[in-house]
């Protein structure tokens, strides 16, 4: 019996990110692995590699540029005033609890907004999560509570709102190709098809919130507090009216950057509606900000090479991940793959939705990325669910749920590399077990549940 080189080249990547190799590494010597299982030969796997890094290359530039604008809008302390006032409530004795669920609300209200309102994707984590890790160490807040908390809105969103990424994903990338694989996509509305998935996430997520990590959870204090508090100092030597006209002053100048924030991220947000680009919502985004003096002209430089540095591991990573799924297209293994366990089920529409949707955790683990992983499969599933007799709704929600899974809990994927982006700024959150590991578990497992759930009832 033969090993399918797909399935050992997710294994051997899977194995080596949790023996703490890194994820780059990882990837590249899964890639040759399956290469090499599959016949390709080392010269063909590197060429096959070379070809998916090279047609990642928009990615590298996208989260460039979302970088970019995400510390231009750090320049008008918008994150920062939003740390600020919460830090101030703590010291001010407000009620942990309800300041706590408070923040709970709003992480996952702006990991929503990134992927349907505001276009900066994950180029917020490590903006704003760094300024709040005081807050959640005051509070003893568990931080893969709050991978847990960012995850669930990146993924949610995009995987069952047709609006922004959630557009491309429903509607540009999966009704396409499930109409180009036969199927009628006129009268099927996406947002009913993944309701039932969704609601999977939710559970996940409640999950995670009021049993998993709930109990508190002690972290050092390093140099987040320190700099908190030197400022604190720094500020209590100000001569009172000293103190007095800067306030007066910070006011004005927040209160005209806020608006400057405002109006550039209306801008990148209406560009990309109308332009269905990223690249140039960001630009445009960022040119507001320069436009307007809160990016000065001689800081500009500065600035962009600030938000290339913030995203680079990551768009690394994500560039290397394309090279890993494109090796994994040239083994012609995926389709073997799916045929072969076609013959577990022989006409159960049960067993065949649930092995449908664990080929597509599989595929997605290994790749990092749904949005890829749809292209790859539907061309097959669509013809599969026909035969069986899955309704057009459950198929949708069958490939539409195949693709998300594996998002969350996939080392290579910006979903769990986001989080830790911001989490391990002073080195106390580690990638794999803290961030992939549990949201792993608290979304994979329930969204394959929930995906079967909806194949059946749909």
């Amino acid at each position: 019996m033969t090993i399918n080189a797909v399935l050992l080249a997710v294994v051997i990547m899977l194995g080596l990110s949790l023996a703490r190799v890194h994820v780059v590494l990882s990837l590249l010597i899964g890639a040759i692995a399956g290469g090499l299982l599959a016949g390709l030969g080392i010269t063909e796997t590197l060429e096959a590699f070379q070809e998916g890094i090279r047609n990642g290359a928009q990615i590298a530039l996208s989260y460039a540029l979302l970088g970019a604008f995400a510390v231009a809008i750090a320049h008008s302390w918008l994150p920062q005033s939003l740390a600020g006032s919460v830090i101030k409530r703590i010291d001010a004795g407000g009620t942990s609890g309800m300041i706590k669920y408070l923040l709970f609300a709003g992480l996952i209200t702006m990991s929503c907004f990134s992927q349907n309102l505001i276009p900066i994707h994950i180029a917020f984590i490590p903006l704003l999560v760094p300024p709040l890790l005081l807050a959640f160490n005051r509070m003893h807040i568990d931080r893969r509570l709050i991978a847990c908390l960012i995850t669930f809105g990146l993924v949610t969103t995009y995987m069952f709102i047709p609006y922004g990424f959630g557009d491309i994903y429903l509607n540009q990338i999966m009704l396409k190709n499930v109409g180009e694989a036969g199927i009628d996509i006129t009268d099927i509305s996406v947002v009913k098809a993944m309701a039932i998935p969704a609601f999977g996430m939710f559970i996940g997520l409640l999950i995670a919130v009021f049993v998993s990590y709930r109990k508190p959870r002690q972290y050092q204090q390093l140099t987040i507090d320190k700099e908190a508090h030197d400022a604190a100092i720094r500020d209590n030597e100000l001569e009172e009216d000293d103190l007095s006209k800067i306030a007066a002053s910070a006011q004005v100048q927040s209160k005209t950057k806020t608006l400057v924030a405002l109006a550039a991220i209306v801008t990148a947000f209406v560009v990309q509606l109308y332009t269905d680009s990223l690249l140039l919502g960001s630009m445009l985004g960022f040119a507001v900000f320069m436009a307007t003096g809160v990016v000065k002209w001689r800081e500009a430089d500065t600035v962009f090479n600030d938000g290339i540095k913030l995203m680079a591991m990551i768009g690394f990573i994500m560039i290397t991940a394309q090279g890993f799924a494109e090796v994994m297209k040239a083994t012609g293994e995926i389709a073997p793959l799916i045929d072969g366990a076609t013959n577990l089920f022989a006409g159960n529409k049960a067993v065949a939705a649930l092995v449908m949707l664990s080929i597509g955790l599989v595929v997605t683990m290994g790749i990092g990325s749904s949005f890829s992983t749809i292209p790859i499969i539907a061309a097959i599933y669509v013809p599969l669910c026909i035969s069986l007799g899955f309704s057009p709704l459950a198929t949708v929600a069958i490939i539409g749920t195949a693709g998300a899974l594996g998002d969350a809990g996939s080392p290579a994927s910006d979903s769990t590399l986001g989080p830790t982006s911001g989490l391990n700024i002073d080195g106390q959150h580690d990638h794999i077990k803290d961030s992939v590991v549990p949201t792993f578990l608290h979304y994979n497992i329930p969204l394959l549940a929930f995906g079967w759930i909806a194949a059946m009832v749909l």
